[in-house]
């Protein structure tokens, strides 16, 4: 009798032990689908805006923005950044590192378009924004995870100065308002989605022959891999340099065999091309 009774308890025991992993299992996918979810919602503003007013130009590899649209709908575009300076810095540090970084492009883009409309449309570049003394990038005005912050706050603090991110394929995300930037994407960056986007982006600005190409012994580059080159060397991949990052996407430049021979020996002597900052409005 006691022997059947020990059994039925461990048989009761193991299937409460079960419905309780179950539960938490159940609890910690439901809790990451309503966390994608709510991230996807906090964004979903920004994505419409961004489908309404972006046109690809340039065979796709580059987008234009339609700055006077967004005047028209910039009381939209002010309630989206009002969302992003309603997170707060504790709520930001539970996140994953791809919702984070999603996040700061997102506010980076975004806060580039609304400082282009307080002057828009009597400006020529974003750095018409600036003055002889003083840099657009550094002017304090954002209010983000509890403080107010700049641009270059943002890129260079937030992004690129934490090292919790370490990828430079952010470059070919955040968008400066000018011709010379990498496309201005045309939704929301998302956790979800980051890596597909970041690589879509990077291969997008590397397959633009205008910006980056080979000719003869020489590869020549937009001016962002110059600026960043610290980026490019840090190991993203395993990549220790600017050729051997561009080695990655070696389908993107159209090599043919020598060439990729020559690049992974880093044979090529690196240019860099001039960078256009007028505005990359559509009109």
């Amino acid at each position: 009798m006691n022997s059947i009774i020990l059994k039925s308890t461990n048989k009761v025991s193991a299937l409460v032990r079960f419905t309780l992993g179950a539960a938490l299992l159940t609890g910690s996918l439901m809790s990451n689908v309503y966390a994608e979810t709510d991230q996807k919602n906090l964004h979903a503003d920004w994505t419409e805006l961004l489908e309404q007013n972006i046109s690809p130009i340039n065979k796709g590899h580059s987008t234009a923005v339609d700055y006077a649209a967004f005047k028209n709908q910039e009381s939209a575009l002010q309630a989206y950044l009002d969302k992003l300076g309603e997170v707060s810095r504790a709520d930001f540090d539970t996140w994953s590192k791809e919702k984070q970084l999603a996040f700061l492009i997102n506010a980076y883009n975004a806060w580039t378009v609304e400082f282009i409309l307080t002057k828009y449309p009597d400006l020529e570049s974003i750095k018409d924004l600036g003055s002889l003394f003083s840099s657009p990038w550094d002017k304090e005005f954002i209010p983000l995870l509890g403080k107010t912050v700049s641009l270059n706050d943002i890129e260079h603090g937030l992004i690129r100065g934490s090292k919790r991110y370490n990828d430079p394929r952010i470059h070919f995300a955040v968008n400066c308002a000018s011709i010379g930037c990498p496309a201005l994407r045309e939704e929301a960056y998302t956790g979800s989605k980051l890596e597909q986007q970041l690589e879509q982006q990077t291969e997008r600005f590397l397959t633009d022959s205008s910006r980056n190409y080979i000719k003869g012994n020489s590869i020549y580059l937009s001016s962002i891999f110059k600026w960043y080159s610290e980026d490019f060397e840090a190991g993203f991949r395993g990549t220790k340099s600017i050729q051997s990052f561009i080695g990655l996407y070696a389908d993107a430049l159209k090599l043919d065999e020598k060439q990729l021979t020559t690049l992974q020996k880093q044979d090529f002597s690196v240019k860099f091309l001039d960078y256009n900052w007028k505005l990359n409005a559509s009109k």
